[in-house]
């Protein structure tokens, strides 16, 4: 057996069960190799593509996924991608052929890439070794929530691999941080008159006890965007923190006199620069990664351990029942009941008239990817979602180009679910490739643009101070009619009206994806613009 065999297996025996890629001659045997051991293979039609096709499905899933591409440019193609994963802390290994050679044309240093952009790097560097080398960096996908660069160099894929060392092993479950300063965090909640809970990916899957918790001291509820769900149907959910909140719920966060985040960052997003912490609130953080307490702003407490076992402690220890925060009226906190004037005419429709009558139209289990851009807000905001497996956020890049490699990892990780793809037309034009690899998938996936003709940030942010748009804004494109050249049905929508054709299809056996090109009103930012701008 040679290396190249020898790695693939060791891979999925770690845990790998999804490959994403493009194959070339130097991943075409490590790429088999996973197949031959049990791994699904998806090939995409562009290396960008398909590393955050691999994000999206590690993030929906729950597992590690693995990204394969050719050495030198398979690698460059893919950094994009890689780089969201990594700002992400995904749990992925990228499987890159490497040569060592400078005067290969393929030659590039794919150590320095993979430092530049937070990935880790690592290689295997012998026969002897290259069983134990995959099976660790798989390992540390998992255990530190990394994104691995596994590279296997040309010469040392065709060397045979000892007997002895052929033999992968699975990995054993990591074990839940034990969390301190659990008797501070204690005293502070059985103290606190309005208290709110922010969770972030931290605490994705500990809805149960995060809510006991919150009944028992009386506190309200919120996410991260990438947490949105989570709450979802609870009473006391005031939807997405920061951003993207609402002004009731902006209101109901800014009054807090205790903010615990979960497993959540508490970054300039989700406190919209600290605007939504009071000055004398006090602030929490409870996270398995000692690192991240504090990295963002200043906390009074940072509790180190895993986010459901710091949270049934506490709930264990609390005593009785606290009213809390919840002696107010919430009202409504969602997007959708804030009243607007609805700009649509009879050539463009609002984007969030759009957004409310697809939330009406869709399915409730769903699973919605967001592209980047002046749009996101609208379906961020406005679509609700079923629980913390509903939003794929792929946007700590905030690079445009990533919503509909999203979907698809999503879609793949949540098969019983419609998938729908929210993007801009820059977006939807940059990754219209990946729209062969939805038909070629057979995915049932509604795919929105909300098409402005511009790179619509850009036209709202230089042009109130009279600078000149050319290089920012676009003739018309039809991209219905690129979907239909894929194989999708599509339609062109510029009024409610023109949306009874996504009904027909969603009513109907959806034996084709469907496009749907919104030519949408372009004359407002969306409201959360200038924040991403202060944020750059």
């Amino acid at each position: 057996m040679i290396v190249a065999d020898a790695v693939g297996r060791a891979l999925v025996a770690a845990g790998v069960r999804q490959v994403f890629g493009v194959v070339g001659s130097g991943n075409f045997h490590l790429t088999n190799a996973m197949v031959a051991a049990g791994a699904r293979f998806v090939a995409a039609r562009h290396e960008g593509g398909a590393a955050t096709m691999a994000d999206a499905y590690a993030r929906m899933s729950g597992t590690v996924a693995a990204l394969t591409v050719h050495q030198g440019c398979g690698l460059t193609n893919a950094m994009t991608g890689i780089a969201e994963a990594a700002k992400s802390r995904t749990p992925m290994v990228v499987v890159a052929a490497e040569v060592l050679e400078p005067r290969s044309n393929f030659y590039v240093d794919q150590e320095a890439l993979a430092r530049a952009v937070g990935a880790v790097p690592v290689r295997i560097t012998s026969a002897e070794t290259a069983v134990a080398e995959a099976r660790d960096a798989v390992a540390t996908a998992v255990r530190e929530r990394r994104t691995v660069l596994l590279n296997v160099p040309l010469p040392v894929q065709a060397l045979e691999v000892p007997t002895a060392a052929r033999q992968p092993a699975e990995l054993p479950s990591p074990e839940a941080v034990v969390p301190d300063a659990t008797e501070a965090l204690l005293e502070l909640l059985q103290r606190a008159e309005r208290p709110v809970f922010v969770a972030g990916r931290g605490a994705r899957v500990h809805r149960d006890v995060l809510e006991a918790l919150a009944d028992r001291s009386g506190a309200l509820l919120a996410t991260s965007a990438v947490a949105h769900g989570l709450f979802h149907g609870n009473p006391w959910s005031l939807g997405i923190s920061g951003g993207f909140a609402s002004p009731r719920t902006a209101e109901l966060i800014r009054a807090a006199d205790l903010i615990v985040g979960w497993g959540c960052a508490l970054n300039m997003w989700t406190m919209r620069h600290g605007q939504l912490i009071a000055p004398d609130a006090t602030v929490v953080q409870v996270d398995d990664d000692a690192s991240a307490l504090g990295a963002h702003r200043e906390i009074q407490l940072g509790v180190t351990g895993d986010v459901g076992l710091t949270a049934r402690l506490v709930l264990e220890a609390f005593g009785e029942q606290r009213v809390g925060y919840r002696n107010v009226e919430l009202g409504s906190v969602r997007w959708r009941d804030v009243a607007y004037d609805d700009t649509s005419t009879a050539e463009r429709i609002d984007p969030r008239t759009l957004s409310i009558v697809l939330d009406d139209l869709l399915p409730t289990e769903r699973v919605v990817a967001v592209d980047s851009g002046n749009f996101m807000g609208y379906p961020s905001a406005y679509l609700s979602v079923p629980d913390e497996n509903g939003l794929c956020f792929t946007q700590a890049f905030q690079s445009i180009g990533l919503g509909l490699a999203t979907a698809i990892g999503a879609a793949l990780a949540q098969p019983d679910r419609l998938p729908v793809a929210a993007l801009g037309d820059g977006g939807a034009l940059m990754s219209a490739a990946e729209l062969d690899t939805v038909r070629r998938l057979g995915l049932p996936m509604l795919v929105v643009v909300y098409n402005d003709d511009a790179y619509g940030a850009e036209v709202h942010h230089f042009g109130p101070d009279g600078h000149p748009l050319e290089t920012v804004t676009f003739p018309p494109t039809d991209i219905a009619a690129i979907g239909r050249g894929y194989g999708f049905e599509a339609a062109t929508v510029r009024t409610v009206e023109d949306l009874a054709v996504v009904k027909d299809w969603l009513n109907g056996p959806r034996s084709a994806p469907f496009l749907v090109d919104a030519k949408v009103v372009a004359d407002q930012p969306s409201w959360w613009l200038e924040e991403a701008f202060r944020g750059h």
